[in-house]
């Protein structure tokens, strides 16, 4: 009778086998989601990368576009080099599908289906004269000597007109004379910042990043000291380097280009009945841009920007980076 009994298991055994099945199927289970999961994201590293990458690609691509417009540009007035904001390079570029700009046909855009991501990516972009801008560069001539009063002028003039506190330039012009001295072989100390290449790193120099936001628009930092283009700079920019303007016929010059972009800086002061303007500072022709360039590809936004030097019929590019350059959402500064 007791071999017999032990035929049958037992409640207890019984219990004992079902929760090892049940630890087995959990433990299977848990095996199996985690190599999912770990196939999953994977895919997803693997996917992410490969947009990364095509997408840089593309934005390359784009920004070198834009090169050829700046060249394609100088050529076609080569007889009479003027530049102006009624240019095919000054128009910006709104948002658009990528695939309409590739293999299109009679105005038909004809992408394949394996080109799905392609069809998927938006871009935008705008070219920029940078000689619309005052040049911070104007500042740094002969680092060793004072600094020239009348160098500060503009920039005091155009701080007053946008509000912002004066006393920002001369700590500005100080630091980047000092940055400039240390570039030029002068010994530098702990406390001497580096030389920005950028306005954006200015912000080296201790100043407000959101008074480097609000100047921005109006201000740049080249290689060299350049003139201020007529034909695209900003009211207040010819306001504040031309001493003898006023305000209201600042902007009278920006309507009066407008239909008819002056060929010279004596036809912009004829233009307003006077002959004693526009005498040195100004001219009508530019070899610096910045193109911007922002290319959408489903979740992933990638921007970059790069500074282009126009010199005749050669077009290089001095540097790139990438990064959003949207304003902050104030920009009033304390």
């Amino acid at each position: 009778m007791m071999l017999q009994r032990n035929l049958f298991p037992t409640k207890h055994q019984r219990g004992a086998a079902l929760l090892a099945a049940m630890l087995t199927v959990t433990l299977v289970a848990s095996l199996a989601a985690a190599a999912l999961w770990q196939q999953w994201r994977d895919v997803e590293i693997e996917t992410a990368e490969r947009n990364r990458v095509q997408a840089s690609w593309l934005l390359l691509g784009a920004l070198d576009w834009s090169r050829v417009v700046i060249q394609e540009d100088s050529r076609a007035n080569r007889k009479s080099p003027v530049d102006h904001l009624g240019e095919p390079w000054a128009v910006p570029l709104q948002e658009a599908r990528l695939s309409t700009f590739l293999n299109a046909k009679n105005n038909v855009s004809n992408v394949d289906d394996d080109q799905a991501d392609v069809q998927a990516a938006f871009l935008s972009g705008e070219i920029i004269d940078l000689q619309s801008r005052l040049n911070l560069r104007s500042l740094m001539i002969d680092p060793d000597k004072p600094l020239d009063a009348d160098r500060l002028k503009p920039f005091v003039r155009l701080f007053e007109r946008l509000g912002l506190p004066s006393s920002h330039v001369l700590q500005m012009a100080n630091a980047l004379r000092n940055a400039a001295g240390t570039s030029a072989g002068k010994s530098a100390t702990s406390n001497t910042p580096l030389m920005p290449r950028t306005l954006r790193q200015l912000g080296w120099l201790g100043l407000d990043p959101r008074l480097i936001a609000r100047m921005e628009p109006f201000l740049t930092l080249l290689p060299e000291v350049t003139k201020i283009n007529i034909n695209t700079a900003s009211p207040e920019v010819i306001w504040a380097v031309e001493e003898n303007l006023d305000w209201s016929a600042a902007n009278q010059l920006v309507q009066l280009r407008s239909s008819n972009p002056f060929k010279s800086t004596g036809d912009a002061a004829k233009a307003l009945g006077r002959s004693n303007l526009f005498a040195s500072g100004f001219g009508t022709t530019t070899e610096y841009f910045e193109a911007r360039g922002r290319l959408r590809m489903g979740d992933n936004m990638l921007s970059q920007r790069s500074i282009l030097q126009r010199k005749d019929m050669t077009v290089t590019t001095l540097w790139q980076e990438r990064g959003d350059w949207g304003l902050p959402a104030t920009t009033q500064v304390p």
